[in-house]
């Protein structure tokens, strides 16, 4: 099982906050860096210095590091345009080497949107305009440089596309899609996905969804080993129980709910619970960071977590 770090800068973090957690997520051998794509705090925090957009930053990371995987968890598709989003990703990739990674959903944080006038459709809608994001998106990195790109799109329609810029990644980035929905979800996952995540999901209840993927993926005649299957967990490893009780204190959780709802606890704890969801078929999980500053956290996961998986 691969281990990666995935951060929230909506609560507050600027960009040196987040390449010193990049830079040593790397230096530890942790798979990826990821962040959320929010505008918005969640909460009572008061979210300063403010938000930072996700795909700027990735931009900013990919020159100032240099072997760990980039990506988002998830980038909003009511944040950006396709076209647009897919030159930006593809810019991003090629700024780094081939290490950017597109999650990308619905956007469902409504609050977010009228905070900063930005058009919030019904979730039906919303997934149309995913689905169709996501046709252009990969139809426009996977056209043949050279050729052009058409589609006839209720939403997003495209005609006579040069689809450039390319990625650095052929015939594209990895695109992870997730989340419960017992239908649409699964669909999209079995036609578009690399990687299907579920973010803070039980064992149980994340068997029961990769089932449905894996269903889905039957129904167009899709291997579902070709699908990474991951989940997305918030961190809480402690060398005892003061530790743990400490880490706990700082993101204002407590530790007893935090062992049933996330990953926490001494690290043979968190290497327990790891194999559970292992067992289901699980690949990967993101470590949701929520302390920014603590980045011995980092290293005792590195040292007495990932050497065991």
């Amino acid at each position: 099982m691969e281990l990666r770090i995935f951060t929230e800068p909506q609560q507050g973090a600027s960009y040196d906050q987040l390449l010193a957690v990049a830079r040593r997520a790397e230096e530890t051998g942790f798979g990826a860096f990821f962040r959320s794509d929010h505008y918005l705090k969640m909460g009572s925090v008061t979210g300063e210095p403010g938000p930072t957009d996700a795909w700027t930053t990735l931009a900013g990371l990919a020159r100032d590091t240099t072997r760990i995987r980039l990506g988002t968890l998830m980038t909003a598709a009511t944040f950006r345009l396709p076209g647009p989003l897919a030159i930006t990703v593809a810019q991003v990739d090629q700024m780094s080497g081939g290490r950017v990674e597109l999650g990308i959903g619905t956007g469902w944080y409504a609050e977010e949107h009228t905070a900063y006038g930005i058009p919030f459709p019904p979730l039906a809608e919303r997934f149309d305009r995913l689905e169709e994001q996501l046709a252009v998106i990969t139809g426009l990195w996977e056209t043949p440089v050279g050729a052009t790109f058409d589609f006839p799109g209720k939403y997003y329609p495209v005609s006579d596309s040069p689809a450039l810029p390319k990625p650095t990644q052929q015939p594209r980035p990895p695109i992870l899609l997730g989340g419960t929905g017992p239908r649409r979800t699964p669909r999209l996952a079995a036609r578009y996905a690399d990687e299907f995540n579920l973010p803070f999901a039980s064992v149980e209840d994340s068997a029961a969804q990769f089932q449905r993927v894996r269903n889905a993926c039957g129904e167009i005649d899709r291997d579902p080993s070709t699908m990474v299957w991951s989940n997305a967990l918030v961190l809480c490893c402690g060398r005892d129980e003061a530790e743990v009780a400490r880490r706990a204190a700082a993101i204002g959780r407590e530790p007893a709910e935090l062992r049933e709802n996330g990953l926490a606890g001494t690290p043979a704890e968190i290497v327990e619970k790891l194999g559970r969801y292992a067992a289901i078929g699980s690949n990967r999980v993101y470590l949701q960071v929520l302390d920014l500053a603590d980045l011995d956290h980092l290293e005792l996961v590195a040292a007495e977590v990932m050497g065991q998986l």
